[in-house]
């Protein structure tokens, strides 16, 4: 019997200290999106980094090749646990795309129904509730989705909508929030659920000794997370006082010109084999800054307002570039590098992590502004205003 993982948000988590001068509050507009309720669920098997590096030394290199690039790697990920879907050592009898395709589909399933009846029991509600089901997942793929076969599994209405979502990979959690938003605007009495599945374990090429190969096995994790909004006129449908929010404002979606082979898979034979570019934190560097100081001006704000940053824990070097081209302090993004340290980089799952744990350790003060952003393949990103 598989045993459930509970999700401790609590200690390794908890959100960075509000900065000695408060930031602007405002009222959460009449017609918001409500986050009604957000659960992340782990797979049993949680090993420390170091228990990880030769076995997946083992998977990746030679017999007899040099591992110094490989540990050096994993020291320096910012990862000290992680979750994988299957114990380490199965990994290497997965022969084929087929075979770990249908490891993801079984562990996707199992961890998908748990995180969206976690969600959904927060908030309140009942599975046949749910008017929208996006879900999204780069590390496998399935028709009919997981989304169908979840629906059936758990009692969700016929006639309720879907939207499987795959290529967005790190970016879904947050690009997913916003089109959830956008769905929400246009039928302001619904619900609607975000379920984002990520087995990144699964996607890694034995025998492949490239730096991009050996960066994602030093880095990623894997989870499952799922959110629950609510329109503006469906009521909160929170579980209890105060447990609903916060709330989205506006969003805004980015594409990088002449970037698509920063980062994304190359898909052949022998599956999903991983693209990710030293560039990226170059490019968060020379953009990202100047793109999110005009969103929140369209908005009367500057970074100074904002109480709450939730970025996608691309990894360190990705962080370190977003705490400098928009002049943070250095705690400001301490979510992000705690649920690095705690699970890896989940793709599209990390950002939902974070907000999880904010919204039940710390809560913000009503009207404290939080941007939630994440960027992904194409190259791309997206940034969430949020009021609490």
């Amino acid at each position: 019997m598989r045993v459930p993982v509970i999700v401790d948000l609590s200690s390794s988590l908890s959100p960075s200290p509000s900065p000695p001068t408060a930031p602007r509050r405002r009222a959460v507009p009449a017609a918001a999106t409500t986050i009604a309720a957000v659960h992340t669920v782990l797979p049993p098997h949680r090993y420390a980094q170091e228990d990880l590096t030769e076995p997946i030394g083992d998977l990746c290199l030679s017999p007899g090749a040099n591992r110094a690039v490989l540990r050096r790697l994993h020291a320096s990920a910012g990862v000290r646990t992680r979750h994988l879907a299957l114990p380490i050592e199965r990994y290497a009898g997965l022969g084929d795309f087929g075979q770990s395709n249908d490891a993801w589909m079984a562990a996707g399933l199992q961890l998908g129904e748990e995180a969206l009846t976690g969600a959904l029991k927060k908030a309140g509600l009942r599975p046949a509730d749910v008017d929208l089901l996006v879900c999204a997942s780069i590390t496998g793929v399935a028709a009919p989705s997981l989304d169908a076969r979840l629906a059936g599994r758990m009692g969700m209405r016929s006639d309720v909508k879907r939207l499987p979502v795959f290529g967005l990979g790190c970016v879904a959690g947050a690009a997913g929030l916003a089109r959830v938003h956008d769905y929400l605007r246009g039928h302001p009495d619904d619900t609607a659920v975000l379920l984002t599945v990520e087995l990144c374990s699964l996607t890694l090429q034995q025998r492949d000794d490239s730096r991009a190969n050996l960066v994602a096995g030093a880095l990623f994790g894997d989870g499952a997370a799922a959110l629950v909004a609510r329109g503006s006129g469906s009521g909160s449908g929170c579980a209890g006082p105060g447990a609903a929010g916060p709330s989205v404002v506006a969003t805004r979606s980015r594409l990088y010109p002449d970037t698509e082979r920063l980062l994304g898979w190359d898909i052949g034979a022998d599956g999903f084999r991983v693209v990710i570019d030293a560039g990226v934190p170059g490019i968060v560097r020379e953009h990202f800054g100047r793109h999110l100081r005009a969103f929140l001006a369209e908005h009367g704000l500057t970074t100074d307002d904002i109480g709450t940053w939730m970025c996608h824990p691309g990894g360190p070097r990705v962080l370190s570039a977003v705490t400098d081209t928009l002049g943070l302090p250095g705690d400001a993004l301490d979510s992000a590098w705690r649920s690095l340290a705690a699970v890896g980089n989940m793709s599209s799952a990390s950002v939902l992590h974070i907000l999880q744990s904010i919204r039940e350790s710390r809560r913000p003060e009503p009207g404290t502004w939080a941007m939630l952003m994440a960027m992904g393949p194409g190259f791309c990103s997206e940034l969430v205003l949020l009021c609490w």
